[in-house]
């Protein structure tokens, strides 16, 4: 269906935002690159705050939040390193899969692993519980970008074991969302595009 109200100018959008919000939701980029210096305990309070301001269906509050630092970092990476090696079919690169796992939250000298504890409540769908933990997650990246950070959202396979779960004390019913990884840029921030929004928009009348 083609919409027939205002016509819009061939610019996108987000270039003639100068409202602070919106733009930052435009400029926010995911960084991986980071330098080694930790941020202040402020600075991670202040994002993991906005995390707890996200939408949720019957304010549950269903997020849970773990920040590493220092050597509970490696602690993570050997299960991550663990899982790896048992998930990989060939032994012969058993040993490489599980070094190169464990290294993975050592990329950022904060980590915060993000899950969520859905609720009990049988009328609360648990797909509004993650819905409501990957709002916490743009938050908090929202955050970590207004107060100068670098952060970016990594998952992939390994955060979705079971191992990782157990390894934060959680619930056989949580959901882990993956990790948030959060320190000072070490990189200048990627030019990124974005498809119109006519063409992932339909118009109902």
């Amino acid at each position: 269906m083609t919409h027939t109200g205002t016509v819009y100018p061939d610019t996108p959008i987000a270039e003639t935002w100068d409202n602070p919000i919106l733009s930052a939701i435009r400029d926010r980029r995911s960084i991986g690159k980071m330098t080694a210096d930790v941020p202040d305990q402020f600075l991670i309070r202040q994002i993991l705050e906005a995390g707890t301001w996200a939408p949720n269906h019957h304010l549950t509050e269903p997020w849970r939040f773990f920040v590493l630092e220092g050597d509970a970092r490696a602690g993570l990476g050997q299960v991550m390193g663990s899982v790896a090696a048992r998930r990989e079919s060939d032994p012969a690169r058993r040993e490489a899969a599980a070094a190169k796992a464990a290294t993975k939250p050592m990329r950022s000298p904060c980590v915060i692993a993000l899950a969520v504890e859905p609720s009990l409540d049988e009328s609360v769908p648990e797909i509004e519980e993650i819905a409501a933990g990957s709002a916490a997650a743009q938050n908090m990246l929202l955050a970590a970008h207004a107060l100068g950070l670098a952060a970016i959202w990594r998952s992939g396979w390994i955060a979705f074991e079971p191992e990782i779960r157990d390894h934060f004390g959680l619930s056989s019913r949580a959901r882990m969302l993956g990790f948030i990884y959060v320190g000072y840029p070490a990189m200048d921030a990627p030019a990124r595009q974005r498809r119109s929004i006519d063409d992932v928009t339909t118009w109902l009348d």
